[in-house]
């Protein structure tokens, strides 16, 4: 196993995420725990350290059943990070419920890392609030040696994690991105690895097989890789792309089944990461895809200046690939439930007003027509 040097802390580059725990899935509470404990010890014995778990991963039930677990092993064997669920309106003004809770259910007397969860345009506002108090209270945590480290995971836009980092930056420890290399230009994860660098906050990556979407590539679509590795799959050349940044310290890989958990830590056990070529091949990839699936929308905002709605057309394009490419988002419901019914895509009274001034010539209006089935499923 690879490791990276974080403060004092080795922590493995391969960190098991749980929040697609052997069962039913993410959504659901159902968890394999005979199968779970089998890919935990596995994992041990591998030699990844780090877990991360969070308050609303299978219904709440992740952080209990993986507590349970990792109680079996000596409490300086591992580190264990959750987080607090800033995307639930309902929890804003709850933070020391919520720590606490989390506590009992895993049964640490401390985390190693916590975060403020999910730092997008839903929440941005309650988090910088101090009314709601979450900053001061999971700072306190801190100070008392409750919490080790502290950070967020973000898939709010560029602007969010500018609006956090210049409130918050200098408490942060780490953050947690979105960043693979599809998402490279499709969600500007680039320009976010940069500005944390910047910051000289160590990056933790999440979904870097985007939730498994890679393994779907066909053969057809991976065959210009195969002239620089052939034996390397599309899982390994993800895993190898990131192994390139100096700041990325963690990887987290939801792994489901043991099989994959095997795939994932063979490849972990050396450091080979991508050259220039292969990059650029790599992402030429990803750029194919997105052509091939997203509409061209270059955020001009020609549009907006149209809309007798005063809709937010380059943000609801943005949403509608996303969804288009991976299926139903709970992210992009989340945002979209928050606005006002004035302000979301169904509010699009069709006049095209948009489409007149559009340099892409997108038919804006039938995309908000089909967006606002999309979110019905």
């Amino acid at each position: 196993m690879i490791y990276k040097n974080f403060k004092d802390k080795k922590l493995s580059a391969l960190g098991m995420g749980c929040m697609r725990l052997p069962g039913d899935g993410y959504g659901n509470p159902f968890i394999e725990e005979a199968e779970t404990r089998k890919m935990v010890a596995y994992a041990f014995e591998k030699g990844i350290n780090y877990f991360d778990t969070a308050w609303g991963y299978h219904a709440g039930r992740s952080e209990t059943v993986m507590g349970n677990i990792l109680c079996e092993y000596p409490r300086d064997s591992y580190y264990i990070a959750t987080k607090f669920p800033g995307y639930d309106s309902s929890l804003w003004d709850k933070v020391e419920d919520v720590f606490e809770k989390q506590i009992e259910k895993t049964g640490m007397e401390y985390f190693d890392f916590y975060m403020f969860h999910n730092v997008c345009e839903v929440n941005i506002d309650a988090y910088l609030d101090p009314e709601y108090g979450i900053f001061d209270y999971l700072k306190k945590q801190k100070e008392q040696g409750r919490i080790k480290h502290l950070g967020f995971s973000a898939h709010g836009d560029l602007p969010v994690l500018k609006r956090f980092l210049e409130a918050y930056g200098k408490d942060m420890e780490f953050c947690q991105i979105q960043l693979n290399w599809f998402d490279w230009t499709f969600q500007d994860a680039k320009a976010k690895l940069e500005l944390l660098k910047e910051w000289d906050i160590p990056v933790w990556v999440m979904e870097p097989l985007r939730g498994g979407k890679f393994a779907e590539l066909t053969d057809e679509d991976t065959c210009e890789l195969k002239k620089f590795r052939p034996d390397a799959n599309i899982i390994e050349w993800s895993f190898r792309f990131l192994q390139q940044f100096d700041n990325v310290k963690m990887i987290l890989s939801g792994m489901s089944v043991f099989e994959q958990m095997e795939e994932n830590i063979g490849i972990f056990e050396t450091d080979e990461p991508l050259n220039e070529e292969e990059t650029n091949a790599l992402l030429n990839l990803g750029e194919k895809i997105i052509t091939r699936n997203a509409l061209p929308c270059t955020e001009c905002s020609y549009c907006t200046t149209h809309c007798p709605m005063e809709l937010n057309i380059p943000r609801f394009i943005s949403q509608y690939n996303e969804i288009c490419y991976r299926g139903p988002s709970f992210l992009v419901s989340l945002e979209i439930s928050s606005l006002p019914d004035d302000k979301k895509p169904s509010a699009c009274i069709g006049c095209r007003s948009c489409e007149a001034v559009c340099p892409q010539q997108i038919k804006i209006a039938d995309m908000m027509a089909d967006f606002t089935e999309k979110l019905k499923n």
